[in-house]
């Protein structure tokens, strides 16, 4: 990175042939301000950036003197280190990972909206952070800090949605509900999002990936809907009960039969044993039981890179790393530790063959 900014911008003003008096009058700054930015005893102030490198019709990395194939280069690494780290739950060092790229790229929105995301992750009350409710306070308001920063001045849209979603989040987790709420009012609706209207606009070869990605997206959002449904118990027991039968069947059909060895296969065979074992149906239970056994182990077994594929879906090719979580434990850990000693399971939990379960996750 080059910082000569004064000089950067003495020539662009050249080029366009105004004066500082008048480039001071245009971002409402004093004469001074920008004779000292030329002379470089001093910078811009760093929220005037965008408004400069707007007014020369240039990018603030090239304002700024990057080079923009070393600066993408550099980026990718931090973004490839953080993505290791997340895909094991180290969460600290994610944060760690981004705060250092963004100390040598200030205006990566990438970067920045992955310190957001690393933060907030820092205070999920679903991972193994012992300091998870301390973390919630301490990062409250840079997250707010980082998503309003983003929202305001990032180009691209999706990391500002994806900001916004978060920040949004992140208030009514802290309890500013109402503020929460007017966020997400602002978001696109489902109706008139790009994936639903591009159709029309599709050349032939582009049509089938393109429908592929939409029946995935669509079940996935299916499925969570239906996640939610069971997690917050909203019907009886034996409703949820028909309920989780339904997603094992979605799930049947839109992977031609063959359970992909996913987190959350593990998660909903446990919520059937759950359900299963406040019915007191305790032999259906074990018969959950030894999948998500079998299915936790094969998913912390996983290869480096796999594919899942159907008819439906296609060949969808994935990485280990993929997988982001705030919870630095195996799959089967977290099983043993936490899914399994919910006290759906205390009037099993003295029985021989339950023990056999947990001895078998160890």
């Amino acid at each position: 990175m080059n910082l000569n900014v004064g000089d950067k911008i003495r020539c662009l003003r050249h080029e366009k042939d105004i004066t500082q008096e008048e480039f001071a009058a245009i971002l409402g700054v004093s004469c001074q301000s920008v004779s000292r930015w030329e002379n470089g005893i001093c910078y811009p102030d760093i929220e005037l950036l965008p408004d400069i490198a707007e007014f020369f019709g240039v990018t603030v990395d090239c304002l700024m003197g990057i080079n923009e194939t070393v600066r993408k280069e550099r980026i990718a690494k931090y973004l490839e280190q953080f993505q290791e780290a997340v895909s094991q739950g180290r969460i600290d060092d994610c944060i760690a990972v981004a705060r250092n790229g963004i100390a040598e790229y200030p205006n990566s929105y990438m970067l920045l909206n992955k310190l957001m995301y690393a933060l907030f992750l820092a205070g999920d009350s679903d991972g193994n952070i012992p300091e998870w409710q301390e973390n919630m306070k301490k990062y409250d308001s840079e997250i707010t800090m980082i998503g309003e920063r983003i929202m305001k001045y990032c180009p691209d849209q999706d990391i500002r949605l994806e900001a916004a979603a978060r920040l949004a989040f992140n208030h009514c987790e802290m309890g500013r509900r109402a503020i929460g709420r007017a966020i997400f009012e602002t978001l696109p609706s489902q109706k008139y999002c790009k994936e639903t209207q591009i159709w029309w606009a599709l050349d032939e070869e582009e049509k089938l990936p393109f429908i592929r990605t939409r029946i995935q997206e669509g079940y996935a959002a299916m499925h969570h809907g239906i996640y939610l449904l069971l997690g917050e118990r909203l019907l009886p027991d034996e409703e949820l009960l028909k309920v989780c039968r339904k997603l094992f069947a979605l799930q049947e059909l839109v992977f031609d039969g063959k359970e992909p060895v996913e987190w959350g296969t593990v998660k909903n065979h446990c919520t059937m044993a759950a359900l299963l074992a406040r019915l007191k149906q305790y032999d259906l239970m074990y018969d959950e039981l030894k999948t998500v056994v079998k299915t936790a182990r094969e998913f912390d077994m996983r290869s480096g890179k796999y594919s899942v594929s159907s008819v439906l879906l296609g060949e969808m090719k994935k990485e280990r790393t993929d997988f982001e979580t705030s919870d630095s434990r195996t799959l089967c850990e977290i099983v043993r530790d936490k899914w399994l000693a919910a006290e759906d399971f205390d009037a099993v939990r003295s029985m021989e063959e339950f023990d056999n379960m947990i001895q078998a996750l160890s």
